[in-house]
């Protein structure tokens, strides 16, 4: 196990799409853990591969005492109730917003050895899996704000000590519904 650096907004690796894990192999083991002892060093409830520079569908969670992961992830909401709650990422530190989220969600993948694996989850595992597999779309929770709370995420965001100026973030519109849309 290594403890990888988390790259912030402003890196490309964040924006872009992951690609399909096929090759269920040591490596891939390597990842996970990895992932996982990462997100255990800085505290975090979930950790995508995009998010320490591998651009492979795969994500870890720690969400009350239950440590795993998914591999090519496929979410299904079993209702349409929603949740809203404070939400923040290690890719954009120190920054915390409301965000809308459904309150159910089943992902289907796999572990690491390429057995089927699913996840039912409601409240924060819920919330965790979706922001997880967002990450696996290039989608960082700052794009599910509605245009006001996402011009103060990005004053916020400008002010941060991590932020470099010479790698401005890309916001983009999140390919999967938001806000309201979801009935």
């Amino acid at each position: 196990m290594t403890i990888q650096p988390v790259r912030v907004l402003g890196d490309p690796v964040l924006r872009t799409p992951a690609d399909a894990v096929v090759d269920f192999d040591k490596e891939l083991r390597r990842l996970v853990e990895d992932l996982v002892a990462t997100m255990r060093e800085q505290n975090g409830t979930g950790l995508a591969a995009p998010q320490i520079g591998v651009g492979l569908r795969v994500f870890t969670f720690d969400v009350d005492d239950v440590v795993g992961h998914v591999i090519n992830p496929q979410l299904t909401f079993l209702d349409d109730e929603e949740q809203e709650g404070p939400e923040g990422c290690l890719s954009v530190p120190g920054i915390y917003a409301d965000t809308k989220r459904r309150q159910h969600v089943t992902a289907a993948g796999f572990n690491a050895y390429g057995d089927e694996i699913q996840i039912v989850g409601s409240g924060l595992m819920a919330r965790c899996v979706q922001h997880e597999t967002d990450h696996l779309d290039g989608v960082l929770f700052i794009d599910r704000l509605d245009r006001a709370e996402r011009k103060q995420a990005m004053r916020e965001i400008r002010a941060a000590e991590w932020y470099n100026p010479g790698a401005p973030p890309v916001v983009k519109i999140s390919p999967h519904p938001i806000r309201g849309v979801f009935s």
